[in-house]
């Protein structure tokens, strides 16, 4: 039981400091921290339910592994469920509308700020942040950002550490200003970086791959993602091999709302050739294997069951997975609901 006292110093304290800074537990929300879909249901399903709103979250690999194919589906498929569903961009590097379209983003409602000074990128982030009036904020990519000094000085002169200490503080900054009250509803912000990998000089022993920003920046985000190509996907055979796709594999090295270190692999497509159109995710192969994988399909030698359904040979379902809305939403439904008993997703050896 809370005492008298005790109300009266939490009055103070929010009197002090704002309205419903200090509150109690039990007056909490129960989606305090709201979801957002990827876009992939083998993605939404090791992040435990989706990405995790009113937070940061990071996308970390190698040039052209498809982390900024991933930004873009997570910003589409939001869109798709609620056409209000506005994003600001920070293009540090480019921003292409032909790439954006095809992964199904309507550009109409998408805020984009093209620049690779790192104290007006974050500068205008802050802002919106603390408008509460965007619902998704993207960095594309924290690597392109430089300080001003250092576009300003010649090639020979160095800054070093300024970017770590912008970059350290703007997370200190922002961090609360996408946080969200505790017991009032407010319009939640889902907060993506895309980072990648740089080697350390002299690295002998471990793992010799950091990611710019410093070592601070990685205490904010509340997942980070390693996105990899695991192999091409290709048409035809020998001299005619045509890439269509790539089949990706994500990594969740850290993730404060559900188990650690899960993969998920997924099948991405940009070219035409494939069941699926360019700039989608084979949504039905996933949707099948997680479902074989959690026995929500039971699977008896080469046959399927589900209910009253029957197939023979994994194929048959996905094919009447990609045929059947109905068959599709009840099996995602399904499988997103048993997020908490999380096992790594993969149709084949590592």
């Amino acid at each position: 039981m809370i005492t008298d006292e005790a109300r009266k110093v939490v009055a103070q304290l929010n009197k002090k400091f704002g309205d419903n800074v200090v509150v109690l537990a039990s007056d909490i929300r129960g989606d305090i921290i709201p979801r957002f879909t990827s876009g992939s249901t083998t993605m939404d399903y090791v992040l435990g339910g989706g990405f995790p709103g009113n937070q940061w979250n990071e996308l970390i690999g190698e040039s052209s592994h498809g982390k900024t194919a991933l930004a873009l589906k997570t910003i589409a498929a939001n869109q798709v469920k609620d056409p209000n569903f506005t994003t600001v961009w920070v293009a540090a590097e480019q921003w292409v509308p032909e790439y954006a379209a095809m992964c199904g983003v309507y550009s109409s409602r998408i805020i984009v700020i093209e620049t690779s000074v790192m104290e007006e990128a974050y500068d205008a982030v802050i802002a919106f942040a603390q408008s509460k009036s965007v619902d998704a904020i993207v960095i594309d990519s924290l690597p392109a950002l430089s300080p001003s000094p250092e576009l300003e000085k010649d090639m020979g002169e160095a800054t070093v550490g300024r970017g770590a200490l912008l970059t350290n503080k703007f997370f200190r900054v922002v961090g609360s200003a996408i946080k969200r009250s505790l017991v009032e509803d407010e319009r939640p912000v889902l907060g993506i970086v895309i980072n990648q990998y740089r080697m350390k000089i002299g690295v002998m022993h471990g793992d010799p791959r950091t990611t710019p920003g410093g070592e601070g920046k990685n205490y904010a985000f509340f997942t980070r993602c390693e996105v990899k190509r695991d192999e091409w996907i290709e048409l035809g055979s020998g001299n005619n091999k045509v890439r269509i796709g790539q089949r990706m594999k994500v990594r969740v090295l850290k993730n404060k709302t559900a188990p650690p270190q899960r993969v998920a692999y997924f099948d991405f497509y940009f070219a035409e050739g494939g069941p699926c159109e360019p700039g989608e995710f084979d949504f039905a192969k996933e949707i099948a294997a997680l479902g074989v994988i959690q026995e929500v399909i039971q699977r008896k030698g080469g046959w399927f069951y589900f209910g009253d359904r029957k197939w023979q040979g994994i194929e048959s379902v996905i094919a009447s997975i990609r045929e059947e809305i109905d068959l599709k939403q009840e099996l995602e439904h399904l499988v997103l609901s048993n997020t908490s008993n999380v096992v790594e997703t993969s149709d084949g050896d590592e």
